[in-house]
């Protein structure tokens, strides 16, 4: 969880990739995006950035020179399509004085650095990450460990279920919050309870819908989840809001707004997250709280 001092800045999330395993494109890609996942999370002034898929190319070229010179880099794990984005950043590019932290909490204690430089090494990639401009932190934790920074903050974090491990996050901000929840295979049964005691009361819960529960038995052991599992999940858990997020590069604009529409029928205030799509939660007050006692709307594209 993250935790300031009061603020009268609302906690805002940004989708800037929203698919999984490789991007998407073509006519019948449009509303819902194509690139693989990258988040931001704003509490505040303070930004978060969540995974390194290609996606984070559009973000940089957002936050361009204006950028922090101190940018926190969260990983879920590192899978191609959580990384493939890292040399496109185009903060990296701009300044010798910009420091990227990355945080990895799959490798049981070990940074995400050793791997990272293989990647981004010849012959797989013509650039190492030690020949751009910024300078790059590596910091390595098991996930369920709350990671502290130097200006005091704190995220929560939790193991997820996927092959060779990822971590979930939960950021708080002035009485709200979102919870990150990708790449993960339910359990049996369903919902964990640990997983749900984590997420308990979010705002808004990004969770990994890759496939239907028509394709899933297909695709069991690959790591990754359902919309139907996530609306169980949300529910047990008195999630307000929940955003289906990972989507698989084969599910066209059609199929995942049939998949939204069946999904809101179960659960109101859920839907498909769309890339460049903004959640904004403005502070909790007393008078919020009790606003939102009903079930929330979906959030605007």
């Amino acid at each position: 969880m993250v935790r300031r001092a009061a603020s009268s800045e609302p906690l805002r999330i940004r989708f800037w990739g929203t698919r999984g395993s490789t991007c998407a494109s073509g006519p019948n890609f449009v509303e819902f995006g194509s690139h693989t996942a990258c988040v931001e999370i704003r509490c505040g002034d303070r930004l978060f950035v969540v995974d390194a898929g290609s996606g984070i190319a559009a973000l940089g070229a957002e936050l361009g020179a204006n950028a922090p010179n101190e940018i926190d880099l969260l990983f879920s794990h590192l899978h191609l399509d959580h990384i493939c984005g890292m040399p496109f950043f185009k903060p990296v590019l701009l300044s010798s004085d910009r420091t990227i932290r990355t945080y990895c909490g799959n490798l049981d204690g070990e940074s995400a650095q050793a791997a990272l430089e293989r990647l981004y090494a010849p012959p797989l990639f013509p650039v190492r990450l030690d020949q751009l401009p910024a300078n790059f932190e590596h910091h390595g934790f098991k996930a369920g460990e709350t990671l502290a920074f130097a200006d005091g903050t704190t995220v929560a974090t939790h193991r997820l279920n996927h092959p060779g491990g990822a971590t979930g996050y939960r950021f708080e901000h002035a009485g709200r919050s979102v919870c990150y929840i990708s790449d993960l295979e339910h359990s049996d049964p369903w919902p964990d309870p640990d997983l749900a005691a984590f997420i308990r009361d979010t705002d808004l819960l990004i969770y990994d819908g890759m496939f239907s529960d028509v394709e899933y038995p297909h695709c069991r052991g690959w790591g990754h989840s359902t919309w139907q599992k996530g609306v169980e999940l949300a529910q047990a858990a008195h999630v307000k809001t929940l955003a289906i997020f990972h989507l698989y590069p084969g599910h066209d604009d059609a199929f995942l707004k049939a998949a939204e529409a069946d999904m809101q029928k179960v659960m109101p205030s859920s839907f498909v997250a769309r890339e460049r799509q903004t959640v904004s939660f403005a502070p909790a007050t007393g008078e919020t709280v009790a606003k939102e006692a009903n079930a929330a709307k979906v959030p605007a594209v």
